[in-house]
């Protein structure tokens, strides 16, 4: 491992000379040194392609093939930045990100062609990696030396984008510096070596692969092993065949490689650490019984506001505490005032939840850097000189911070605040469910009602009854908590990183194609929710000038 470089195109340099294997992807296997040689290839492409005066930007629309770490690597030596580009965007939307970004120049795939039909994208050069005609443009720059020189700390690298749960997608900005500090962090946390081999089988154009995953392995001068796309079935045959000892994950994917059917030998494997958001102490804990891998649980903003760190002596369910330069409080939103700390039962359950939770700040000068030409949502992250995450969190006596759910997952529910994510800790115990999403519809009169999407096991049926008796065992379900409507699904819809979709159940709400159950006002069990009780439930919004707001 070479000295702790400042920029991630030093980093890129450090690879010349390496004739290590650094890049596995499928049956394809490249060096360190080769890597650093296709970065300087496609810089010095780059360098030509970008029209003088414009602004650095490319638009990477590919699947996690080695193209995508070669022109992050590219544009770190071009002092260019890479927009990630969503591919379960369409339309409109998709040619919005790849406009806002200014990119001058769209690295894309054959398979992907189908989602530009029909798109205007005046000013943007296409490049299309599987071809002849990007070999042949390719070919004269094959040459190139790796030269850092046109990189600073500041120059801007990464244009990520931020869930759109709550209006278009913001693209948040990474420095060089920033990226590469992100790098050495975590191989200073996790011990990372130059033989150790990171499993990247998260989404590229999603901020956790890159900064949780290749960031640290540039860094240490570790091997990389791509997955095209996330598969729970073919995870464990995949860390075997690349000798991967770390990995990353977000939203659901631990609880889909637990489905995979259990084996005798699950434990023969090569990985030492996974580390990731949302996983559950639940099934951290199953997938360490499992596999014999411990699972971190961690957190961090996509923007780089806050973090925290997991420590020794953090307790189950907790994050951690506040990792070094932040100074993190959980606060009223509406007040600003520390909230009081949490009360925890015996088992570990939250008793005072509706004083305790509050939104996360970071109090401390942050490394946010901004969003592009969006200046109203940095306002909005940056109040009061304080770095506001969006983020719920409820902190212990001890200190330690425990995740709580998104601010815009919030219900107000009879003047009370819950916390979407308190209610599917609660939910997730009902023996049948294998997925459980909560989440705001309005209420006809004023404020949210609570609903649930159940994903149930195989084999497993809705019974209502069990299901209502399940909800008056629970001791620390609130009388406001109890969902109003259940809409049970074969699958849980999920984004392109394995979290819930929420936006399109919160759209769909009770007026969808699965079968929803419903507790009328006045009534203590459930029923099967009709074509006529949907017609009275819209008559009654409209009656009350609502009706827009189950559309929202």
């Amino acid at each position: 491992m070479g000295s702790k470089r400042c920029t991630v195109a030093e980093l890129v340099q450090e690879q010349w000379g390496d004739h290590r294997p650094g890049l596995w992807f499928e049956e394809r296997v490249l060096t360190h040194h080769q890597v650093a040689a296709g970065a300087a290839a496609r810089a010095a492409l780059l360098a030509d392609l970008l029209p003088p005066g414009a602004e650095p930007h490319l638009g990477v629309l590919l699947d996690n093939t080695p193209e995508y770490p070669l022109w992050l690597s590219g544009a770190a030596l071009a002092g260019a930045a890479v927009a990630g580009i969503n591919p379960t965007r369409r339309g409109p939307e998709l040619a919005r990100d790849i406009l806002h970004t200014e990119c001058r120049v769209l690295v894309t795939e054959r398979a992907h062609l189908p989602l530009l039909d029909g798109l205007e994208l005046p000013g943007v050069r296409l490049l299309v990696t599987d071809t002849k005609a990007y070999e042949e443009l390719l070919a004269p720059y094959e040459g190139a030396r790796p030269d850092p020189s046109k990189a600073t700390p500041g120059s801007r690298l990464l244009l990520y984008f931020t869930s759109g749960s709550t209006g278009a997608p913001k693209a948040a900005i990474c420095s060089q510096g920033r990226l590469a500090a992100a790098g050495w962090s975590l191989v200073d946390h996790f011990g990372v070596r130059a033989d150790d081999v990171h499993y990247v089988c998260m989404p590229m154009f999603h901020g956790n692969a890159v900064l949780a995953d290749w960031a640290p392995a540039l860094a240490a001068g570790a091997g990389v092993a791509l997955r095209r796309r996330f598969s729970a079935s073919g995870f464990l045959g995949d860390v075997r065949a690349f000798g991967a000892t770390y990995f990353t994950y977000v939203g659901r994917a631990v609880q889909y490689i637990l489905a995979t059917p259990a084996r005798a030998d699950d434990r023969d494997n090569p990985l030492r650490t996974g580390f990731g958001t949302e996983a559950g102490a639940v099934d951290a804990a199953a997938f360490e019984e499992r596999f014999g891998v411990r699972l971190v649980e961690g957190y961090g903003s996509s923007e780089g506001g806050a973090a925290i760190q997991r420590t020794p002596g953090t307790p189950a369910g907790a994050i951690g505490r506040a990792a070094p330069g932040n100074d993190l409080a959980v606060v009223d939103p509406m007040s600003g005032a520390q909230c009081p700390p949490a009360v925890l039962g015996s088992d570990g359950r939250l008793l005072n939840g509706r004083d305790a939770i509050g939104e996360l700040v970071n109090r401390a000068p942050s490394p946010f850097e901004g969003y592009w030409r969006n200046p109203e949502a940095e306002r909005a992250r940056e109040r009061d000189g304080w770095y506001w995450t969006g983020d719920l969190f409820f902190r212990d006596a001890d200190g330690f911070l425990y995740f709580a759910g998104r601010t815009d997952d919030r219900l107000r529910v009879d003047s009370e605040n819950l916390a979407a994510a308190m209610i599917e800790n609660i939910l997730a115990r009902y023996g049948d469910a294998a997925a459980v999403a909560v989440y705001a519809v309005p209420d006809p009169v004023a404020g949210d009602q609570v609903m649930a999407t159940l994903a149930l096991r195989d084999g497993a049926v809705f019974d209502p009854a069990r299901f209502d008796a399940f909800l008056l065992a629970q001791a620390d379900l609130g009388t406001k908590m109890a969902p109003r409507f259940v809409r049970v699904v074969e699958r849980m819809p999920i984004t392109a990183t394995n979290k819930i979709h929420r936006v399109g159940l919160r759209r769909e709400g009770f007026r969808c194609t699965d079968p929803v159950w419903w507790r009328p006002p006045g009534e203590t069990t459930y029923r099967r929710l009709g074509a006529e009780d949907v017609a009275g439930l819209e008559a009654e919004y409209r009656a009350r000038g609502r009706e827009e707001l189950l559309a929202r």
